[in-house]
Order: structure tokens, then C-alpha cells, then sequence
């Protein structure tokens, strides 16, 4: 099995520099040992005008038999023909992106001390593969590789005979991807989308699969249109890595979305902080000031939009009321936690049906979050940058418009009562801002008033008599699911 890397060039940009951003030098053939065969790297032709590398992989079936046993894979997905009787030596497959991966390794790094100016600059290329393996066909193919800035995606299928045209085409075809790219973008591409396409790995695939995933999909996986394809394929179907695949690529596409970095964003779990917050009464009494408030909306679905490491979620699943609890939050890691604390995987079917945890953005729009009943902001809306603040306004009560929404958030004016806390000084580091209750009570207002609701401001803790409530809560109801308009009594809303 082999594939071609060519490039065109002029005097001042040679087409030779490919040798230096492959690490292979043109005037040389060179040869690598891998674990089932030898690896070759040769040039047909390097001129300054135009230049080709050729990566051919020539398997040992031995070894490729003997390293399968035991593994149920025999190096072949088509047991079936017998362990020596196989396509493996002769197309392009997972055999042959390790080989990429070693012989290539600075390449596919994007490194080239000698012409680094060369590698971080798209190239005009030209890659061939004569023989890919396409379970899903020349049709799959383009779907594949055309959303990732190729000028031209050719996938010829190879007919299985040509003496005998009626049997019709086999599941090889022939690959040509020309266009401009960076040669390190292109050969992760391939490192990838090789086993993809074959639809089967000659190795075990193991937990440290997804990194190798995530560092070869850097910067076009997560917004690839078959995204879920991909990552089912490349991790073999195994639905564990594929879902922890999953949740870290969508944190990146958030991020990427938000203009922030992955850690920015992926913070609801404090490796520094006790979140449970057990030595503080104060974080159960928030908790059940919220469950009274549902309860008094007679609320029966509903969503925690925030929800962290899951502690509300558990309290709302004890009682039987709420019949469905959701749980939303852009952190994998948090969410994760929460799977963990509610034992879902030994939830007995009956409450597991109660209750579903998701992975979003609180600032953009989610169809997932129509419909509910009530919907719960527990100290959320400071965490967010200020002119994000109206994007989660109108994704929750302009977009989602449960009946009643239920915001916490903490009373800065109580922090001179935490001795603790330095003055001047956020409860928690991520906070944006902390209100106090006049602004607060003015932020509530202007909410009700833009979306429709009424809103009701409710001490949560000791209410100090100069500095009020540690936490203060806001109790929305929408208008239009309201008995009246006048059922709030003014003294109490804002």
C-alpha cells in the first residue's frame, strides 16, 4: 500500500522544501520498521518546479497474524477469506496512518526548525491514494474529506474486474485530494480519516485513543458535519471513548464559538474549592428554597441550567413530584462529576427515565430546552461576562420560556458579614461581578418587563437587618400562564 504527497513550486519557494517539511531527504530512499512491515520513503521526482514524496508501506503478513491473535482481529476485517487471505498488504488503512504517524511524526506536529515559515503556510498539493478501502463509498468519501478546504476531492471507485464490467464496483476507490493546505493539516487529515473510511483498526483500541483523536482533529473535527461518524468510527464503535470523544469535542466547539479557551470554559469543577459546599448551611438552604418555589409553581419538569457537579439534581430527583429533571451544563468534567454522584449507570429504568443530563451553551438558543415548566438558575448568571448576560436572558426566557424560572445569585453587601473574606474580594474566583440588591431588583425588573414575566424577590438565609440576605432569589413567572396579572402582590415584585 502507498500514497503520494506532491507539491509545485517556484526559484524562490522551491517545491524541494517538502523534504525538509517531511524530514526525508529527496535525494535519499529510506526505510523504517513498524510493527507489521517496513515503511519506505522515496522521491520519484524533486525539482524546484515540482516535487513528489511516496510513503509505501510493504506489510509482513506474518507479523501481521501473529500480532492479531488474541485480539479477535487478525489484522482484517473480513476474517471470513482466513487470516492469510486479506486486502491489508495492498490498501490504504489503519496499518498504513501509524506508519504516517511514525515516519512523518514532525510533519504531522506542524515542525520544521529549517523552514518553519514553510510549515505554518498553506502549500498547493496534490495527494493520491490508489486503493482506500470506502465502506460507505465514493459518495462517504466526499463527504469526508470535503468539508476541509480541498480545492477538488476525486473518488474514482475501482470496478472488482475490469474483464468482467457487470460485476460492478468494489468498496475500494481511488483518492485524489488536490488544494491548499498546510502540510501538517492534510497529513492529520489522512491519519485520521484512513481508518475511518476502512471502518476497522488492526489494534486494540485503547482509552488514550481519544487524544490521539482530538490531537490529530485539532481545528476541524469539532465542526465537521459527520463529527459523530468520525469519532464512532476511529474509536471502533466503543461507546465509552466515543462519548467522552464527544463531550470534549463539543467543549472545544463552544469555546471555539465563545472565543475562549478550552480550561475558560471547562471550569465548573473547582480543583481547589470543596464545591459541595457541606461545612456551609447556606448551600442547603439555597437548595431548599429553591425545591419550595417549585414546588409552590407546581412544577413537574424541569431544568437545572447550570447544573455543575449535580447536587441540585439529586435533591430534585428525591422527590417524586418533579417527574422529569434535566440538567444542563458546558462542562464535561461537571457532568461527568454528576453521572458519578447520581450512580446513573446503576439507576434503576424507572428513575433513569426521570432524569437526563445534557451538554450546552446557557448563551445560545437550544430547541432541547422547549417546553419545560420551570427552569433554574442557581448561582449562574455571575459567571458570565456581562454582555453575555443578555444572550442567556434571551435563550431562557425568550427562547425557552418555561413558566417559571428561579435565579440565585449572591448579595454583595453580605460579604462584610464573612470573616473569611477579604474586603474588596468575590465569594468565588470566577465571578464576574457580585450585585448588590438594588441591582439586583432593578436587573429582575427589566427582565420580567422585556420577556413577559412577573417576578417575585425572596430573601435566601439569614436576613440581616443592614445588609440583608447572603443569597438572593428571584422567582419569574410568565404572564401569559399566570391565573392574573395582579396575583403577585406589588409590595413583593419587582
Amino acid at each position: 500500500m502507498f500514497l503520494t504527497i506532491s507539491t509545485t513550486g517556484t526559484v524562490e519557494k522551491p517545491a524541494t522544501d517538502l523534504g525538509f517539511l517531511l524530514h526525508k531527504h529527496p535525494g535519499k530512499a529510506q526505510s523504517f520498521a513498524t510493527s507489521h512491515g517496513t515503511a519506505h520513503v522515496l522521491y520519484p521526482e524533486a525539482g524546484a518546479e515540482r516535487c513528489t514524496a511516496v510513503l509505501l508501506l510493504d506489510v509482513d503478513p506474518v507479523a501481521l497474524v501473529r500480532r492479531g491473535k488474541g485480539k479477535g482481529r487478525g489484522g482484517a476485517p473480513d476474517a471470513a477469506l482466513a487470516q492469510y487471505v486479506n486486502d491489508r498488504p495492498y490498501a490504504a488503512s489503519s496499518l498504513l496512518a501509524v506508519a504516517l504517524a511514525k515516519v512523518f511524526k514532525s510533519a504531522l506536529h506542524g515542525s520544521c526548525a529549517a523552514r518553519p515559515e514553510r510549515a505554518a503556510e498553506p502549500l498547493p498539493l496534490r495527494i493520491e491514494v490508489p486503493a482506500l478501502p470506502a465502506r460507505g463509498g465514493a459518495e462517504l468519501v466526499t463527504r469526508l474529506f470535503g468539508p476541509l478546504g480541498w480545492t477538488s476531492v476525486t473518488a474514482e471507485p475501482v470496478v472488482l474486474d475490469p474483464e468482467f464490467p457487470a460485476w460492478g464496483d468494489s468498496r475500494y476507490v481511488r483518492l485524489v485530494l488536490e488544494g491548499e493546505l498546510r502540510l501538517a493539516d492534510a497529513l492529520n487529515q489522512l491519519y485520521v480519516l484512513l481508518p475511518v473510511l476502512d471502518d476497522a483498526k488492526h489494534y486494540w483500541v485503547a482509552p488514550d485513543e481519544v487524544d490521539k483523536l482530538l490531537r490529530a482533529g485539532d481545528g476541524w473535527l469539532a465542526d465537521h458535519p459527520d463529527r459523530a461518524l468520525i469519532t464512532s468510527r476511529y474509536l471502533s464503535r466503543r461507546w465509552g471513548l466515543t462519548r467522552q470523544a464527544t463531550e470534549r469535542l463539543e467543549l472545544v466547539r463552544l469555546a471555539e464559538a465563545d472565543g475562549l479557551d478550552v480550561e475558560d470554559v471547562d471550569n465548573a469543577v473547582d480543583e481547589t474549592t470543596d464545591t459541595d459546599e457541606r461545612p456551609v448551611p447556606l448551600a442547603e438552604q439555597r437548595r431548599e428554597a429553591i425545591l419550595a418555589a417549585l414546588r409552590a409553581a407546581d412544577a413537574a419538569r424541569v431544568l437545572d441550567l447550570g447544573c455543575g457537579q449535580g447536587q441540585l439534581v439529586q435533591a430534585l430527583l428525591k422527590d417524586v413530584r418533579f417527574t422529569e429533571v434535566v440538567g444542563v451544563d458546558v462542562s464535561a468534567r461537571a457532568l461527568s462529576v454528576a453521572a458519578r454522584r447520581l450512580r446513573l449507570e446503576r439507576m434503576g429504568e424507572r428513575q433513569a427515565a426521570r432524569v437526563k443530563l445534557l451538554q450546552g451553551s446557557l448563551t445560545y438558543t437550544d430547541k432541547r430546552l422547549n417546553g419545560y415548566d420551570a427552569a433554574v438558575l442557581s448561582e449562574v448568571i455571575e459567571h458570565l461576562d456581562l454582555p453575555r448576560l443578555p444572550a442567556l436572558e434571551y435563550a431562557v426566557f425568550g427562547s425557552a420560556r418555561p413558566r417559571t424560572v428561579v435565579v440565585t445569585t449572591p448579595n454583595v453587601e453580605y460579604n462584610v458579614r464573612w470573616e473569611s473574606l477579604p474586603a474588596g474580594h468575590a465569594r468565588h474566583s470566577d465571578h464576574r461581578f457580585e450585585w448588590n440588591r438594588a441591582e439586583f431588583r432593578e436587573w429582575a425588573a427589566a427582565v420580567g418587563e422585556r420577556y413577559g414575566y412577573t417576578c417575585a424577590l425572596l430573601p435566601v438565609g439569614p436576613d440581616d437587618p443592614e445588609v440583608g440576605p447572603p443569597t438572593q432569589m428571584a422567582a419569574f413567572t410568565r404572564i401569559d400562564s399566570a391565573t392574573t396579572a395582579t396575583d403577585t402582590p406589588k409590595e413583593d415584585a419587582a
